[in-house]
């Protein structure tokens, strides 16, 4: 039987891995300075002020925590979703992960931040990956044949 999810698996095992490596990489300051371009934040401080407004109930040290666990974990689901490595629970994470920013970025600033960046399909996109049966050029595929 013809695997029709091949490409599409693919393409959309990269676009969000790349799409949770480059706010990694913009709150490493690794894509340019604040206000440079399209950076967002540009450095840890920057992104760690912003976290604080979207989390107002915790103090700035428990923010710093958690912003240090959210990068990391975007780090690995974004690594993991490119070479497709544990995919199916990778694209369960990134949908859990970004489910928990629409909750917090609606309650602290509206429903119209989420919206502009792409959170809502980013969740609905890994929740759909999860669901992909084999994940054809990936770590997992070359593993399983093994």
């Amino acid at each position: 039987m013809d695997d029709k999810f091949k490409i599409p698996q693919l393409l959309l095992r990269y676009a969000l891995g790349i799409t949770f490596l480059t706010p990694v990489s913009d709150r490493l300051g690794l894509l340019g300075a604040a206000g440079t371009g399209n950076i967002e934040w540009g450095n840890w401080q920057n992104f760690i002020d912003y976290t604080t407004t979207l989390m107002p109930v915790f103090d700035r040290p428990i923010v710093n925590i958690l912003g240090g666990i959210a990068t990391i974990a975007e780090l690995f689901i974004g690594i993991f979703l490119i070479i497709g490595f544990k995919t199916k629970w990778s694209a369960r994470a990134a949908s859990l992960l970004t489910l928990t920013f629409i909750v917090f970025m609606t309650l602290s600033v509206g429903i119209q931040k989420p919206v502009n960046y792409g959170v809502f399909t980013a969740s609905a996109a890994s929740l759909l990956l999860s669901f992909i049966p084999n994940y054809k050029w990936s770590l997992d595929n070359l593993l399983a044949e093994k």
